[in-house]
C-alpha cells in the first residue's frame, strides 16, 4: 500500500461562502443547491430542483463545477454540522445556498469521488467535533476548516478506493429507485381514491360539501397523537440494535429504544422526509413520531402526509433551518371513508407496502456492507 499523506485542506482547496437571498426570490429562475441537498447526499444529485432568481454575478461568485466540495457551516445541532457533498460535474448557471461553505480545489491531487467518501467516513467527521463552536446554533470557521486536515494515499490509489464503494452506491441508487417506483404507484391509488374520491362504487355515493356520504373529514391530530421524539435521544453508535430516526434521510443506529410501534416518522427541518416504520426504534426530538390510534389508519395516515408534504414544507418557519410545529401537522385534513373503502385500500397497498419493506430491508443490509467497508478502506485496513 502506498504511503498515505496528511494534508491540510487549505493546501487543496479554496472556501467561499454561499448566496443568501430572501424568500421572495426562490421559486422561479436558475438551479439552487439547498442545504438540504447538502446535507442528504454524499454526492450532487444530478438534477437540481430548487430554482432561484440570481444575477449573472451572483452564478459567477457562486458557480458549481466538478470537483466542488460542499460543506454545511451551521445548523441546529453538532451532529448535523460539516456534512459534506461533492460534485461529480458542472452544473450551469448553479448556485449553492449561504448555510454552507464552497471548497473549490486548487490541485488535481484529490479524486473527487475519493474525498466524497472520506469526508463522511467516522474517521473524519469526528473532527469537526474539535473544531465546531456552540452558541445558539453549532457554526463553522473558515481557518478551522481550512486547516483540517485529510489524509490521502497516492491518487491511483484513491480512485480504487472510491470505485469499489461507488459500486456499492450505485446498487443502493438502484434499490432507492424500486423503492419510489413503488411508492409513486401507492400514492396514485391513494390520489384517485381520497383526493379525486374516485374508488370503487364512488358513481353510487352522494358527495355532500366535499366528503362522500357517510366518510368524515378529520384534521390529522383526531386519528393519531403528534407526539416528538426524545428531547436527549442525540446520539448513535456503529453498533446500535435499533434504528434511530433522525432529520437525515437515513436512519442511524441506537443502542435502546423508546418506540415500539406501527408509526409514520415525519423528519421536522431538512427536506421533510417521511418514513412509515413497524418495531422498536429511538427518534430524535425534531422528528414527529405518529403512531395512529388504529392501524387501519396506518396506510392513510402515511400517503395523506406524504401527499401533503410540498404544502407543509412551502409554510415552515424559521429563518436558518426550515422547520414544522406540531400546529402545521394538524392542520392537515384527512379524508376518512367508510370501513369497507378503508380496508379495500389497505388491500391493495398491503403487497405494494411488503415489497417496499423487504427492499429496504435488503438496502439497510448493503448499506451497512458499504459503510464497514468504507471504514476498512479508509483506515488503510484493507488495501485494493
Amino acid at each position: 500500500m502506498s504511503e498515505w499523506k496528511k494534508v491540510k485542506l487549505g493546501k487543496l482547496y479554496d472556501v467561499h461562502n454561499g448566496l443568501s437571498k430572501g424568500r421572495e426570490f426562490f421559486g422561479t429562475g436558475y438551479p439552487f443547491l439547498t442545504f438540504s441537498n447538502v446535507f442528504n447526499n454524499r454526492f450532487v444529485p444530478s438534477e437540481l430542483e430548487s430554482l432561484v432568481q440570481t444575477s449573472e454575478k451572483e452564478r459567477e461568485a457562486c458557480s458549481i463545477k466538478a470537483g466542488d466540495v460542499f460543506i454545511t457551516r451551521t445548523s441546529e445541532t453538532m451532529d448535523e454540522l460539516g456534512m459534506s457533498s461533492v460534485a461529480l460535474k458542472d452544473y450551469p448557471n448553479a448556485t449553492y445556498n449561504g448555510f454552507t461553505k464552497r471548497l473549490r480545489p486548487t490541485t488535481d491531487k484529490v479524486d473527487p469521488k475519493y474525498i466524497g467518501y472520506y469526508l463522511r467516513s467516522p474517521r473524519f467527521r469526528g473532527k469537526f467535533m474539535a473544531f465546531s463552536t456552540m452558541t445558539t446554533r453549532a457554526s463553522l470557521a473558515n481557518d478551522d476548516l481550512l486547516s483540517m486536515e485529510v489524509e490521502l494515499p497516492e491518487k491511483d490509489e484513491q480512485i480504487r478506493i472510491a470505485t469499489v464503494l461507488y459500486r456499492y452506491d450505485t446498487l443502493i441508487e438502484n434499490y432507492q429507485k424500486q423503492i419510489k417506483l413503488l411508492e409513486e404507484a401507492a400514492q396514485r391509488l391513494y390520489k384517485e381514491w381520497f383526493v379525486d374520491l374516485r374508488f370503487p362504487g364512488h358513481e353510487k355515493v352522494k358527495v355532500v360539501d366535499g366528503v362522500p356520504e357517510g366518510w368524515e373529514r378529520k384534521k390529522l391530530g383526531e386519528i393519531v397523537p403528534i407526539i416528538t421524539g426524545k428531547k436527549d435521544a442525540n446520539f448513535g453508535t456503529k453498533d446500535g440494535e435499533y434504528p434511530f430516526f433522525t432529520c437525515s434521510q437515513e436512519p442511524i443506529k441506537a443502542p435502546s429504544y423508546s418506540f415500539d410501534a406501527s408509526a409514520v416518522i415525519l423528519a421536522g427541518n431538512g427536506d421533510f422526509n417521511v418514513k412509515l416504520y413497524r418495531g422498536k426504534f429511538e427518534a430524535y426530538q425534531r422528528t414527529y413520531v405518529l403512531s395512529p390510534y388504529s392501524d387501519r389508519y396506518l396506510y392513510l395516515l402515511y400517503y395523506t402526509i406524504s401527499a401533503n408534504m410540498t404544502k407543509l414544507a412551502a409554510g415552515s418557519s424559521g429563518s436558518t433551518i426550515k422547520f414544522l410545529t406540531k400546529g402545521m401537522i394538524d392542520s392537515v385534513n384527512v379524508n376518512l371513508p367508510v370501513k369497507e373503502v378503508l380496508d379495500s385500500f389497505n388491500k391493495k397497498v398491503e403487497p405494494i407496502q411488503s415489497s417496499i419493506e423487504s427492499i429496504q430491508s435488503q438496502l439497510r443490509l448493503l448499506t451497512e456492507s458499504r459503510d464497514r467497508m468504507l471504514v476498512k478502506l479508509m483506515s488503510g485496513e484493507i488495501e485494493v
